[in-house]
């Protein structure tokens, strides 16, 4: 950063010129045949990435007619729905859809302008904020390619854009370092946390007595209600969607209420029952259960299961996700497109009933791991979000230039 003041004051505060996008670059008006591109050459607007991730290849190529062609260092836009930030400096050459616009360097300009300057100036805020106040179209807004030529821009001195450059893409490289670490981070908690909570469910030292769940609860299921029957007010409801997508190890509060005049057709779980979801989409998620600790009853979708138990409620959750329960689970579950469990199976099923002493201990123990793990999930995007503003703060400052009259 330095070095940039160190050139700014060298070359004075007002270094920049500026100009009109369509002074110092063009949109590509050569064609390329569609059918000599290929998945790494044919860029269309879904494979362009968000935010300068970049692109993936295609998995639908075109075959016949003609497109766009683009070339190394070409600035490739998304120019559907601009709000999405798709933008990517071209590695390679290719052809691209009419969706996808090709901005290149002028010749004249090809000698006092970066490339990878212009696509930092064109990954900017600024820029999208611009091109979407010129969009047209509500639903599927589109950038006007005539106001994207109007946009200006600054152009230092070589020597201040690839100072700048190099600055920008060293804060690029440790945003993806610091995204790369704190990942890695939150799986080896999960990996300690799944190990501990199977260690502590093994009972293979202990004179642990181990029973059919018949034999300490009773399983019936719920009744059925529709997305239709649900209400912003009412009775409490659990559908079993929401064990996948919602739900925890345990819950207080229902994330969902159906019709108060529906209670005479539905079945309730009752605090302490444990709410199990009977089917899925994959044999991991079938069986997927919670702890419903609520102050009163909730209804209970008819693709779920309660299980009304004399055991600690957590401790029962906590068991269902182990790898010895999945493994007995999935001796029964129906593999059909839809994957099934029944009650009948899920009665048949073991389960390790120690003292009440040691399941409390055992819970109070996941109940820790488990806090820890959520707790980096959650500080997680928190903490990129903080370095991306500050990231993006100093790109912002690095990019404005004054601009006298």
């Amino acid at each position: 950063m330095s070095r940039i003041a160190d050139l700014i004051a060298e070359y004075g505060p007002n270094c920049a010129e500026f100009r009109l996008l369509g002074e110092v670059a063009a949109y590509s008006n050569t064609r390329v045949l569609a059918a000599s591109v290929d998945a790494e050459t044919f860029v269309g607007v879904d494979n362009l990435l968000s935010n300068q991730a970049g692109r993936v290849a295609s998995n639908c190529v075109p075959n016949k007619g003609s497109l766009s062609a683009y070339q190394s260092d070409d600035i490739l836009i998304g120019n559907i729905r601009p709000y999405l930030k798709k933008i990517w400096l071209a590695s390679n050459s290719g052809g691209c859809s009419g969706d996808v616009l090709a901005v290149r360097i002028v010749e004249a300009y090809q000698t006092r302008l970066l490339p990878t300057f212009l696509y930092w100036i064109l990954s900017s805020d600024a820029f999208f904020d611009f091109n979407m106040r010129h969009a047209k179209g509500a639903k599927m807004p589109r950038g006007s390619k005539a106001m994207i030529l109007k946009y200006r821009i600054p152009v230092p001195p070589l020597e201040v854009q690839r100072e700048i450059v190099k600055v920008l893409e060293a804060f690029s490289e440790l945003e993806k370092n610091l995204d790369a670490e704190l990942r890695a981070e939150l799986v080896a908690r999960q990996l300690q946390y799944r190990y501990y909570r199977d260690a502590l469910f093994a009972f293979a030292d202990r004179d642990t007595l181990w029973v059919t769940m018949a034999e300490v609860g009773r399983f019936f299921r719920g009744r059925r209600f529709t997305r239709n029957d649900l209400s912003p007010m009412g009775l409490a409801c659990i559908h079993y969607g929401d064990i996948y997508t919602h739900y925890g190890t345990a819950a207080t509060v229902a994330l969902s209420y159906v019709h108060v005049e529906m209670a005479s057709a539905l079945r309730f779980a009752e605090p302490s029952d444990l709410v199990i979801a009977g089917v899925g989409e994959t044999v991991e998620d079938v069986g997927k259960a919670v702890a419903w600790l609520g102050d009163g009853k909730v209804a209970i979708h008819d693709d779920c299961f309660v299980f009304r138990h004399s055991l600690n409620p957590k401790f029962v959750s906590y068991y269902f996700q182990t790898a010895a329960f999945h493994a007995e689970k999935n001796k029964f579950v129906a593999r059909a497109k839809v994957k099934r469990l029944s009650g009948e199976s899920l009665a048949k099923m073991a389960i390790p009933v120690p003292p009440v002493e040691e399941q409390e201990r055992i819970v109070a123990i996941l109940d820790q791991l488990e806090a820890r793990v959520n707790d980096l999930s959650v500080a997680l995007p928190t903490e990129l979000t903080a370095r991306r503003q500050q990231y993006e703060h100093y790109r912002d400052r690095l990019l404005t230039f004054p601009e006298t009259a």
